[in-house]
């Protein structure tokens, strides 16, 4: 079909809404269209992106290869049948005979192109056949077979060789190759300089692909499972990429824990192998200790590891897997993988970052990419190309960059000393503007209190380095390598003075005192040893790393940031007191000018999530200003797939007592609005079985209003109904609180004597447990939102937001853009909260919404359709309490295939009934069948 599929292969019978999803995709890349697709969680949003994009991609090459096939035939027939043609003017400069020769080669030069892309396609095609049988390929080993024993014996070696000598030769690794600053003809690519060790051969040519990209690993996990359960999984090509801490499997590198230090290790073992093949090749090497290389990266392994992963679909645990038991290095295998590969699995930083998207080797130009859970797609790119620097980073960086400088200032080039002053130079200009001074203690030095917003302009005259090409030095960064070379000096002298903030004498003092130092420490650490727990010491032990690093990468991220247009993002200088506290950060205003670059190259943008509403600022904020047209951009939306009983949203205006619930900043400290609130807690957890979320505004509210509860007996009164749990405060916590919540429910629906119902959440909107986190069946039957989330409009880089979107988008509806951002950015957030609940097609749910100001129609039409569309406004709470007891009621009478239990709860003025698989095993149940 035109701009269209009859059917698309789905591993089982399609919903509507999907068959219409897919239909609408396939017709949005067809078309080379910005697709912007909302399809609520729980209705297989990543199966129809799977189905929908792989038909359109296998019909795309399909068609691809019919017309080479036609233009191939008529350019053979052409040549064969060729007869001159008489010249159109007889005053023609060139001769007939010319004009002949010259169509005929190039016809002929056409028909050779396609007969070379021809044949590129089918050796492409044989080879992935070859690879999904397990065939040996001929050309998959080229390297001798003893090189793994080498690498090994290399590594070894490494290991325990002593040099009797320690001078100069043992610090080649970290001194800065010379530079050439401004030879362009020169300049190679980060990519090739830096990632890729790998043989010409290795590198194919890139076919057309779709990109797929999701914030975080845990989700493209899943993504690549549906794919794996997808009709396409015997038949597409998929590589999954990843960091090198995620995907480094030499455990030696592993251990250094840090993303910097193992990037950092990774990278100079690259280098040592560049210089073992330089040495191979009878390069004269100097005399020094042998020198680490990774036995995992070896152009034999790699190229057989990359046959593997594209002959079968697996996720980043898989190919970690995978690279253990073959003793290849997943992390490049991935990367030779991305040419031939037909879907790209990545996350938002590899795409979205320009020099990231380089490093890695992803080009988009002619591609499709899918960005999926984009409902905060603007303040994503807005975090990926900020950067924030603390006065204790700038001082420490400082301090070792200037004692890399004087320690190797006999052996580093005149440019590179030149551009390390450089360095230093804008390092103390920052410092400068914080209030403070290099080569003191950042700890000791105080600062005046307070914020400043200025324009990257008037920072740089400020800190008065304007006079300093900032372009000139992110070249350096990136072809010197200056910031890996001082995070592994750092690393290798760190106790010798070199972390320190300040030197405070020579390193000849600084190790005197060293291991004094280091003895009052331990008789310290051991004296407290009983007291810290096991997170603390895990804490310790992260903070000890993270202050043993160098901050430069962090540094290199600033400069960069400072390229910036000067209208496109302002430098936040906030001044806390002392010096080390204090923070320079760069603030992106305008995100659409990095995600232009996206938009301009691909084919196709296609960016999707569960609850893209409101989507006027999105498409005003991203698309528009980035110079996309109306014409380019279309939308999509649809409904759940759960039955429109199945969920209940309410909008709560007044309490129990009839207190009006107005969270106001101004009302929502005050008693009778906490103890409203309360007992509409109260009443829900005595009709709602199972789970209770109950979101906040803000911690510091959840903080009050519990303090509240516990003072005035509410919260007991709560606790005998619901066992209660709260967000905890550190991310790694997250999962023992959920699964002790999901046992506890378990156990009270298991248990027909137990004075618990269930158990009680309480969370925050836009913390730990507010995205990404499922709150399906027994463990949300009900998400109750206390007031509404709007950020801190106090916030200097919120004010400075409002004020730029004020000025440089239009005006509409009757209020400011900025006005619009503070209604939108509460909004998603409450959508976001609210849907946690609606997990599948059998699910259900009541929603409820604690404020009155959720009653303006403005503020309802920014719900999700499926959601707005069920939404009941109550004035006072009777009505609500006696629509949320009868949906209850009509849950539990429903006739459905399989056997159904009821269970019956008697309370003091109401009989409930709740549908509850969990009661069966209650004596006190019956099992009814239909008709019963």
């Amino acid at each position: 079909m035109e701009n269209g599929r009859a059917q698309f292969p789905f591993p089982y019978q399609p919903y509507d809404i999907q068959e219409q999803f897919m239909q609408a995709l396939y017709s949005a890349l067809d078309q080379g269209k910005v697709g912007i697709f909302e399809s609520p969680t729980g209705t297989g949003k990543s199966l129809s992106l799977i189905c929908g994009a792989l038909s359109w991609l296998s019909d795309h090459e399909e068609k691809r290869r019919q017309e080479a096939a036609a233009l191939l035939q008529e350019g053979e027939a052409a040549l064969s049948t060729f007869t001159p043609q008489p010249s159109a003017s007889s005053s023609s400069a060139e001769p007939d005979w010319i004009t002949d020769f010259v169509q005929k080669k190039a016809e002929r030069d056409l028909v050779s192109k396609l007969k070379e892309e021809e044949l590129k396609r089918k050796k492409r095609d044989e080879r992935l056949e070859m690879i999904r049988n397990n065939v040996q390929l001929k050309y998959a080993m080229k390297r001798k077979s003893s090189e793994d024993d080498e690498a090994f014996k290399l590594l070894q070696l490494s290991k325990e060789e002593q040099p009797e000598t320690r001078g100069d030769q043992e610090d080649e690794e970290l001194i800065v190759a010379e530079y050439e600053s401004d030879d362009e003809s020169k300049t190679r690519s980060r990519f090739c300089a830096a990632e890729e060790d790998t043989d010409d051969d290795l590198v194919e040519e890139h076919v057309t692909k779709i990109y797929y990209c999701s914030r975080t690993h845990s989700q493209l996990a899943q993504f690549v499972h549906e794919v794996q359960k997808s009709p396409f999984s015997k038949d597409i090509s998929v590589v999954t990429l990843g960091s090198r801490q995620n995907l480094c499997v030499n455990e030696e590198v592993r251990r250094l824990g840090s993303i910097q230090r193992i990037n950092d290790r990774c990278m100079e073992m690259q280098k040592n192998k560049h210089e073992k093949q330089h040495d191979e090749e009878g390069v004269k090497r100097k005399r020094g200790p042998a020198k680490t290389v990774c036995p995992f990266n070896k152009a034999s392994a790699l190229q057989k590891m990359r046959d593997d992963l594209l002959g079968t679909v697996q996720d980043i645990e898989q190919l970690v897997k995978l690279g253990r038991e073959t003793h290849s290095c997943p992390y490049y295998a991935t990367r030779l993988a991305i040419p031939p590969a037909q879907l790209v699995v990545l996350p938002y930083q590899m795409l979205l970052h320009e020099a990231t998207r380089r490093a890695a080797g992803v080009q988009l130009k002619g591609q499709v990419v899918i960005i999926d859970e984009a409902h905060n797609l603007s303040d994503t790119l807005s975090c990926i190309h900020s950067a924030e620097l603390t006065g204790a980073q700038l001082c420490r960086t400082h301090s070792q960059l200037s004692q890399y400088a004087d320690r190797y200032k006999s052996r580093l080039k005149a440019k590179n000393l030149m551009y390390i002053k450089q360095i230093l130079f804008v390092i103390e200009g920052l410092v400068r503007v914080l209030g403070g001074k290099v080569g003191q203690n950042p700890q000791s030095q105080t600062t005046q209190t307070g914020t400043e917003m200025l324009t990257i302009n008037n920072f740089l005259f400020k800190a008065q380095i304007d006079n300093i090409n900032l372009f000139k030095l992110q070249r350096y960064f990136e072809k010197s390598m200056i910031s890996r070379k001082l995070g592994g000096f750092v690393e290798k002298y760190a106790g010798s003075g070199v972390s320190l903030h300040v030197q405070s004498g020579s390193n000849k003092e600084n190790r005197r005192t060293e291991g004094l130092n280091r003895y009052l420490q331990t008789l310290q650490s051991n004296q407290g040893a009983a007291t810290v727990s096991p997170a603390d010491q895990q804490g310790s032990v992260e903070a000890e790393k993270v202050l043993s690093a160098s901050p430069m990468m962090q540094v290199e991220g600033f400069f960069m940031a400072l390229t910036n247009s000067n209208t496109d993002g302002r430098v936040v200088v906030h001044r806390q007191g002392t010096l080390s506290e204090s923070s320079v950060k760069f603030l992106l205003l305008n995100p659409a000018v990095h995600f232009a670059q996206v938009l301009k190259e691909c084919r196709a943008v296609i960016i999707a999530g569960g609850t893209m509403q409101p989507v006027s600022d999105f498409k005003q904020e991203l698309l528009f200003s980035a110079g996309v047209g109306e014409e380019r951009i279309t939308e999509f939306s649809c409904g759940h797939v759960i039955p429109p009983e199945n969920i209940l949203p309410l909008v709560l205006c007044s309490g129990p007592s009839g207190q009006e619930l107005d969270f106001t900043f101004q009302n929502r400290d005050s008693p009778r609005m906490m103890d409203e609130t309360g007992r509409i807690l109260s009443n829900i957890c005595n009709v709602v079985p199972g789970g209770v979320v109950c979101f906040f505004p803000s911690y510091e509210y959840s903080r009050r209003i519990i303090s509240h509860w516990e003072a005035s007996g509410a919260l007991t009164r709560l606790a005998n109904k619901k066992k209660i749990f709260q967000e905890p405060k550190k991310a790694n916590q997250v999962e023992q609180v959920l699964s002790e919540f999901s046992r506890c429910i378990q156990r009270c629906a298991a248990d027909s004597s137990s004075s618990l119902t269930g158990a009680l959440l309480f969370s925050v909107v836009g913390g730990k447990m507010s995205e990404g986190i499922n709150f399906s069946d027994d463990l949300g039957r009900c998400v109750v939102m206390v007031g509404m989330p709007y950020p801190n409009i106090k916030s200097p880089e919120l004010q400075e937001k409002m004020s730029y979107l004020d000025k440089h988008l239009p005006h509409g509806g009757g209020r400011s853009p900025g006005q619009a951002l503070i209604e939108n950015l509460c909004m998603k957030a409450v959508n976001q909260s609210i849907g946690r609940a609606i997990r599948h097609r059998g699910d259900y749910s009541s929603m409820v919404l604690c404020d009155r100001r959720y009653a303006r129609p403005a503020t309802l039409s920014k719900l999700p359709t499926w959601i707005k569309d069920r939404t009941s406004t109550h004035a006072s709470f009777g009505p609500a309490f006696a629509a949320m007891r009868k949906v209850r009621s009509n849950r539990a009478y429903e006739i459905h295939n399989t056997t159904a239990a009821i269970t019956v709860i008697l309370m003091p003025s109401v009989c409930s009934f709740f549908p509850s698989s969990s009661w069966r095993r209650s004596r006190s149940s019956r099992s009814l069948k239909r008709g019963d």
